[in-house]
């Protein structure tokens, strides 16, 4: 005999009232069906629409599988930001990218829209359309962050895509060149964003877990003529002049 789990959200139904169907992993549903059902799901749950299918999370995540990587990626994000006005910075935030896709990335960096960002935020706090840059924390290749995910970001204008593939010790970080993803080039070990200018990241560095390393280098391109440009740039766009 199987058991439900019961929770606040589903109890007590009032009479005549729908009890609305939890998610599952390979549910075929509209981006606002999912919407529906999501909200009536246990807080801290996470499910991601890509497709028009859904996957749900694991109920457990490695810590050195995902959540040191997550967080070193998180940090490096967060730093550039704190010396970038007019971008901000999301972690595990849904994004209604079309009527297929609403994932839920691991990080997303996006120009706000009051800056001239491409994606906008919803009446009810939801980001919609395509953020500037997406990063996944994925275990191989052959995961759906590197397929289906990939497919959808590429196709709605995601203009930068990093992938972690930590058990393969990579970091592929591509660029939306002419409507495909092309892999951002090294030089001197060192890959510079091209939306977000200053951005640069030493990946041997990150995936050692060597955050001296990684500043060192972060810190060389937000002192770059490039940076300074662009935060000028930004607040030329909030200024209106």
């Amino acid at each position: 005999m199987s058991t439900r789990l019961v929770t606040p959200q589903m109890l007590p139904l009032a009479p005549g009232q729908e009890e609305i169907p939890w998610l599952e992993t390979g549910d075929h549903l509209s981006r606002d069906e999912f919407e529906r059902r999501y909200n009536a799901m246990p807080e801290g749950m996470k499910a991601e629409l890509i497709e028009g299918v859904v996957y749900m999370a694991p109920p457990a995540l490695r810590w050195d599988y995902h959540g040191t990587p997550h967080a070193n990626l998180m940090f490096v994000l967060g730093y550039y930001r704190s010396a970038t006005p007019g971008v901000t910075v999301g972690d595990n935030s849904s994004v209604r990218l079309d009527l297929d896709n609403e994932p839920q990335p691991d990080a997303a960096m996006v120009i706000h829209p009051a800056y001239g960002g491409q994606a906008k935020f919803s009446s009810d706090g939801l980001l919609e359309g395509a953020p500037e840059f997406v990063g996944e924390v994925s275990a191989t290749t052959v995961s759906i962050d590197m397929n289906a995910k990939l497919r959808a970001y590429r196709r709605n204008g995601v203009r930068e895509y990093l992938v972690w593939r930590v058990r393969e010790k990579a970091i592929d970080w591509f660029s939306l060149r002419n409507g495909q993803f092309e892999p951002l080039p090294q030089t001197d070990n060192i890959i510079r964003s091209q939306v977000f200018p200053g951005l640069w990241l030493d990946p041997a560095a990150l995936i050692d877990d060597d955050p001296t390393s990684v500043l060192r280098v972060l810190n060389q391109g937000l002192a770059s003529p490039e940076h300074a440009a662009f935060v000028a740039l930004l607040k030329s766009r909030v200024s209106g002049s």
